[in-house]
Order: structure tokens, then C-alpha cells, then sequence
């Protein structure tokens, strides 16, 4: 590890309290300006974070059932529905006989980059960072999400198809079948152990509850407009502009 990387201690049980380094801009347990030349990889959530939208509350809008699942999603993110698994398999369900056109509908007419993140992401970059995202989305964004941003790795949900429609089901993968925040924790370490890093020499960004774990577990989080649960314990918390707000923690 080098000489530089941070050293943060595990999270207490109550994080520290935050202070407002900029507007909109909260930081806690964390004294900037801080060098991006320290990290070694960065991980990303998708929907909310990376991109505008909940892929899945988009899916059911073509199925008539968007309140519905997004009602379940909201609750999720807040932390208020503690096991993901079940309500990410209960919103799936309910997209079952949706045509998988309608999948490419939402990347053409409602997906779009939040503000900022191609500028944080380009910054990373170009300081050596490698690039990871992991949601519990699903892979017909993700791909095209790391492909825009030129991401080194990714790890989502697949939904199943047959016939060119959702079956209302998520397809078994090798490491699993739901990319839930366990799983996102996971892959963090994994790749962090791959390229020969401490996770302390991560970070990690993101929005809602299930993103929590691989905030912890990496050296630097950063809540991007998150949720309350998020909000109190991120070390880097953007509640006004753009990711790219970030950039402003880092020295040269």
C-alpha cells in the first residue's frame, strides 16, 4: 500500500458527526484536500446514481404497474424493506409478460447520466483508478452503462426472456442469482484482493441502503443524493449538484 493511502479505522457504530465543507456538501471523519492518487479503484451504484432512473420502476410503466413497484423500490432504498432479495424478486414478478423491446424503450427515451458523473468518472480515470460498477439492476443497462463510461468491470441482476418477453424472473448466475448489498460488498473485496489492493484504497459511491455494505467496506464512501439511512453515515455525502461536486475534496 502506499505511503499515501488513507488510513481509516473500521466505522464506529455512530459514525462521526458531518459538516458542511460547501453548500449542498457535507463531509464527516475526514480532513480534505485528499488525492485521488491514493485510491485504486472506484465502485459504483447504477440506478440513481450513475444513471436518473430505477431501471425497474421504468420496466413497470409499460406493464401499468409502475406505482406499485415503485412504491416496493422506494422502501427498499430507504432501508424500510430490510430483505432486498425478496423485494427486488416481488418487483420482478410483477413485469412478467413485459416485451423486452420495452427494455430498450427506456435506454432510448428515460436513461440518461446524471449530472457530473461523466466529469467524476473521466477524473478518476486519468488517475489510474479502475472502474467498477455493481447494481441490483439489471445487465440490459448495466452493459450499456459501462460501455458509455468506459467501465472496467460490472456486476448486475439478468432478467429472464422468453419469447421477447420477461418471464417475471432473474436468471441464476455463476456467483448467484440477485446482486443484493452483501453481494455488492463481495465483489468490492474481490476485486480489491484481484488487484493486489487493501480496500481501504477504494471507493465507493452510491444512494440507497443496500449500497451501505461496500461503503463500509471501502475506504472512501460517497452518498450521491442519498437517502437518509446513506446521508447519516457516508463519509462524502453530495446533496446539491453534481457528482463531480466530489473533485472538490481532492488536491492535486
Amino acid at each position: 500500500m502506499p505511503d499515501h493511502a488513507p488510513a481509516t479505522p473500521a466505522a464506529p457504530a455512530t459514525p462521526p458527526a458531518a459538516h458542511e465543507f460547501a453548500p449542498g456538501l457535507f463531509v464527516r471523519g475526514l480532513t480534505p484536500p485528499l488525492r485521488l492518487a491514493d485510491y485504486r479503484l472506484v465502485a459504483f451504484d447504477m440506478d440513481s446514481t450513475l444513471i436518473n432512473i430505477e431501471c425497474v420502476d421504468e420496466i413497470a410503466a409499460a406493464a401499468g404497474r409502475r406505482d406499485e413497484v415503485a412504491e416496493i423500490t422506494e422502501a427498499a432504498m430507504r432501508g424500510e424493506i430490510t430483505d432486498y432479495k425478496d423485494s427486488l424478486r416481488r418487483r420482478v414478478a410483477l413485469l412478467a409478460g413485459v416485451p423486452v423491446s420495452a427494455l430498450q424503450q427506456v435506454v432510448d427515451e428515460r436513461l440518461q447520466l446524471n449530472p457530473g458523473v461523466e466529469t467524476f468518472v473521466r477524473a478518476c480515470q486519468a488517475a489510474g483508478l479502475k472502474t467498477l460498477l455493481v447494481s441490483g439492476g439489471f445487465t440490459f443497462f448495466s452493459e450499456r452503462v459501462r460501455e458509455r463510461l468506459g467501465l472496467d468491470f460490472a456486476r448486475a441482476n439478468t432478467l429472464g426472456v422468453y419469447n421477447g418477453r420477461l418471464t417475471g424472473t432473474l436468471q441464476d448466475r455463476p456467483w448467484g442469482d440477485i446482486c443484493d448489498g452483501a453481494e455488492k460488498r463481495r465483489v468490492l473485496l474481490e476485486v480489491c484482493e484481484l488487484m493486489g489492493i487493501d480496500s481501504r484504497q477504494a471507493i465507493a459511491v452510491g444512494d440507497g441502503a443496500n449500497d451501505l455494505p461496500m461503503m463500509g467496506a471501502a475506504g472512501l464512501s460517497i452518498g450521491f443524493h442519498g437517502k437518509p439511512a446513506v446521508r447519516e453515515q457516508a463519509m462524502v455525502s453530495i446533496e446539491a449538484g453534481g457528482m463531480d461536486r466530489a473533485l472538490a475534496l481532492f488536491g492535486a
